[in-house]
């Protein structure tokens, strides 16, 4: 491995010498070595974020290495752009994740105007609702408009394009999602449980990733809609991650069962940690498709 030295790592991160040194003697920046009086930083380390912009937050020990890290690449690649093709990649697996047949060449020419011979009108329409919903996320967080039950029901209603009756309705039956360990609640308790739920979040402390995640997985549990709720919830996710200064994330289609078992784990064990650690590691992948 090629080390520099704290003047080196200054210059390259446009940071004071005393601050680089005392990073270092604070373990902020991963790999460093130390001989004799002299700190030897990794030439390929990450600059540390700056841990004054999160303070006031209340960020558990267990997230901390892991939520600098991703606050690191945040601070690193601040201006840079997701890469050409993550709008049509993220369509295509989110909606994947629900079953939608098409395929990410077949879910980009359709976005283009394009019919694609033998695919169900559903699939078209489940394409065509993606996109105008990531548009409406993109003005969002343009115009950084608080998150709030009308942009919710917004949300729903722009994805649910091929159910008409169910866009932007709450749900009046009680549901059971098959397999799940969790029951959602009674339909008339759906209001005021979102009502409470955004109220928390308006005043939540936790870190930016860890406020999202737990707003994610409690929105997953209340299940608001009969139809649309985990695409919903991930269109919800990304604009709060974009509207903190992070880039949005794609849930794979190869996540499904992961996904799945991570709500599971948070309302059988009640902890967050296995969505965050996937929200972080997909956050990773996003950054490394920066152009």
């Amino acid at each position: 491995m090629e080390y520099i030295k704290v003047a080196e790592a200054a210059k390259k991160w446009n940071l004071s010498d005393r601050r680089v040194r005392v990073l270092c003697q604070e373990a902020k920046i991963e790999g460093v070595t130390k001989i004799g009086g002299i700190y030897l930083i990794p030439e390929n380390a990450v600059k540390p974020a700056d841990s004054r912009r999160l303070k006031g937050k209340i960020i558990p020990a267990v997230y901390k290495a892991l939520f600098a890290k991703i606050d690191s690449l945040k601070e690193e690649n601040k201006g840079k752009s997701i890469g050409a093709n993550f709008r049509v990649e993220y369509i295509y697996n989110s909606n994947a994740l629900v079953g939608n047949t098409l395929s990410q060449e077949e879910t980009a020419l359709v976005l283009s105007g394009k019919t694609i011979d033998k695919k169900p009108m559903k699939d078209h329409l489940e394409a065509v609702g993606g996109r105008d919903a990531y548009s409406y996320m993109l003005e969002l967080v343009s115009k950084k408009i608080a998150l709030s039950e009308g942009i919710i029901k917004k949300f729903h209603s722009l994805i649910l394009l091929d159910k008409p009756e169910y866009r932007g309705v709450y749900r009046h039956v009680p549901v059971k999602v098959l397999g799940a360990f969790h029951i959602p609640p009674e339909p008339y308790k759906i209001e005021n449980k979102l009502v409470k739920l955004l109220d928390e979040f308006s005043k939540s402390k936790a870190h930016p990733i860890e406020k999202i995640t737990y707003f994610l997985l409690k929105f997953e549990g209340i299940h608001p809609f009969f139809n649309g709720n985990s695409r919903t919830a991930r269109m919800i996710l990304n604009t709060n991650l974009m509207e903190n200064g992070y880039l949005p994330i794609i849930i794979k289609k190869s996540d499904k069962l992961r996904y799945y078992e991570c709500i599971d784990s948070f309302y059988r064990d009640s902890t967050t940690e296995p969505m965050i650690k996937l929200i972080t590691e997909r956050l990773e992948d996003s950054y490394k498709t920066i152009s």
